[in-house]
């Protein structure tokens, strides 16, 4: 019996005979190929591999120009430079100085590290370089031949495999030039997807997010020879982003600086976005896509911002190299960190800080104060009589004595020391306060809700009722609702249902049926939380004692989030002294102002 009658698997010499191998080895030229494509997949991708190299050279000023429709690209910098035996290695495959051993690669303290841009854009472009070394201190107190010889500056032409094919020197200032030509003429597909104009759009998008990174450098970039952008340093990110973004001030803008943690965020009563594409993250100098940590600032901001609005953000960590991994995508966009769920809660707790009310006596001038300065001043009449018209002395005044007596419900002490003094009440809505520095406008509704929500969060109590609450025509989904939030609900007969107990802020409230019927339509304990401290506060219209004023303000200065109410509007206008002495002409001169 034999192999072919039984049939038993052919062996090895057999299957040589009748098929030769398909599994070939692929040859080092296309090896470097598909690695090259790996990396270098735009024109983004080019200028972000140079622009690290610049910045681990120390650079202080990147310009970058673009000619798209040649596919041609340059960054120049006046970082540290190279000499000729750096140059003539520097397109090498996986050649760099950055690493060198495993730890170093467990240890990456630079932006670019893998020794694979310069070759992999060699391979899918012509690539030149032109440096020039900064002089050495240690070289200066030598010869002027020493020091022309150490510094002299170089022009090299690349090869595709990354080997120097024409070399001679340069006239060029301390730096480093890299000009990127027929980008993709051997890879024709990346032309076309994505589309051009969209890769230069990212070009632009990636040197805003490189600036938030390094606000000490100055960027300067350029489309087909003419100025595009152009981005002052700073010492903050703070001061980056009123260049970046249109109608963003700096006084829009709040950081925070904590142990290896920056945060600069755009206040929510005065700006926020549409979409969630200002939320930034950078690890160490490289923005990063870290999913995790995105939520946490976007979840940070919830209650503060109107609904379906986002914030505007940028947030930079500075991590230990051990607790990243950067070996992760070509891009080093993506980034494993260890420790997140404790970075998350860190982020937490500096939004909540940030997001607390200032100082007043140093406080921020917003824009809608300025807009009101502004209107009035233009509608003012500066040669009016100054004797007072007989139809404002027919003005009723404010009998205060006839306001309700007794402090807020859940409120604190009315004798308490504060930075705001409650003095008037505006139309029964707004509270008019003053501080050393100026005026507060305070919409007292919201800020109740503020104070009451907050309360709330950390005291969710469920009481029973003496008498159960009847409800009818609920749907299957609103009963679920109120059974989630920890109310008991039970049938009481043909589409009635008796609720037994109630939030504790309900429970005396005449209209409790209908707050209940309010919260069986919100989405979870979130929801219920904010129409239980909406239906609570007190009204506009309502009159309010000086105390009792004082009482709410001195509330709402402690809450931890006193900007905007848990729906996002924003709670206080503040006017600053320098504006009210700017309309009223007050920095004019005695004979001035008297027309003498």
């Amino acid at each position: 019996m034999n192999d072919k009658q039984n049939n038993w698997p052919i062996s090895r010499s057999d299957m040589a005979e009748t098929q030769a191998s398909t599994i070939q080895p692929l040859g080092q030229e296309l090896v470097y190929l598909m690695a090259a494509g790996e990396v270098i997949d735009s024109l983004a991708a080019v200028v972000r591999e140079l622009v690290e190299n610049a910045l681990d050279a120390g650079a202080t000023r990147i310009t970058i120009s673009l000619w798209p429709q040649q596919w041609q690209v340059r960054v120049a910098d006046n970082g540290s430079g190279m000499n000729l035996r750096d140059l003539q290695q520097a397109a090498i495959a996986h050649a760099t100085s950055k690493i060198s051993t495993r730890p170093d690669l467990l240890n990456v303290r630079s932006l670019g590290f893998r020794g694979e841009a310069l070759h992999s854009i060699a391979q899918m472009a012509q690539l030149e370089v032109c440096s020039r070394p900064q002089l050495d201190p240690s070289i200066a107190a030598q010869s002027v031949t020493a020091q022309s010889d150490a510094a002299q500056g170089y022009h090299i032409r690349y090869s595709t495999e990354g080997l120097p094919k024409q070399s001679q020197a340069a006239a060029i200032a301390p730096g480093t030039i890299v000009t990127v030509s027929h980008l993709f003429d051997r890879w024709q597909a990346r032309r076309q997807v994505p589309a051009p104009a969209q890769q230069v759009k990212a070009v632009g998008q990636l040197i805003q997010q490189l600036a938030l990174c390094h606000p000490q450098v100055t960027w300067q970039l350029e489309k087909d020879d003419a100025p595009w952008l152009s981005l002052w340093p700073g010492p903050t990110a703070k001061t980056m982003l009123p260049q970046i973004l249109r109608n963003v001030h700096d006084t829009d803008i709040k950081e925070l600086k904590a142990a290896g943690l920056y945060l600069a965020v755009g206040l929510p009563d005065r700006c926020h976005r549409r979409r969630p594409d200002w939320v930034r993250v950078a690890i160490n100098g490289r923005p990063v896509t870290v999913s995790e940590l995105s939520y946490a600032l976007i979840n940070s901001f919830r209650r503060t911002l109107p609904r379906d609005r986002y914030p505007l953000c940028f947030l930079h960590l500075t991590l230990p190299p051990t607790q990243l991994d950067w070996n992760r995508h070509p891009a080093k966009s993506e980034v494993y960190v260890q420790g997140l769920a404790a970075i998350c809660d860190r982020i937490t707790a500096a939004v909540t800080d940030i997001l607390q009310l200032d100082n007043l006596s140093d406080a921020y001038q917003t824009q809608r104060a300025g807009a009101l300065i502004k209107a009035a001043e233009q509608a003012g009449e500066y040669a009016a009589s100054r004797q007072i018209q007989p139809a404002l002395l027919a003005q009723p005044t404010v009998n205060l004595s006839d306001a309700l007596p007794g402090d807020l419900p859940g409120g604190l002490p009315s004798n308490l020391p504060s930075d705001l003094q409650a003095i008037a009440q505006v139309h029964n809505t707004y509270i008019l306060a003053e501080h050393a520095g100026g005026l507060c406008l305070i919409e007292q509704h919201i800020a109740h809700e503020r104070v009451l929500y907050e309360q709330l969060q950390q005291r969710w109590q469920i009481v029973p009722v003496e008498s159960p609450i009847v409800l009818s025509d609920l749907a299957p989904e609103q009963v679920e609702r109120l059974n989630e939030i920890g109310l008991e609900v039970a049938p009481f007969g043909d589409s009635l249902w008796a609720v037994r107990t109630v939030p504790e802020p309900l429970s005396q409230r005449a209209d409790c049926a209908d707050a209940l019927k309010e919260l069986s339509l919100g989405a979870n304990l979130e929801a219920a939380l904010v129409a239980t401290a909406c239906r609570t506060a007190i009204r506009n219209g309502t009159a309010l004692s000086q105390p009792e004023m004082q009482t709410l303000v001195n509330q709402w200065q402690r809450t931890a989030r006193s900007l905007t109410c848990p729906h996002g509007r924003p709670i206080c206008l503040t006017l600053k002294e320098s504006s009210l002495a700017k309309y009223f002409r007050r920095s004019w001169v005695i004979g001035k102002s008297h027309g003498i």
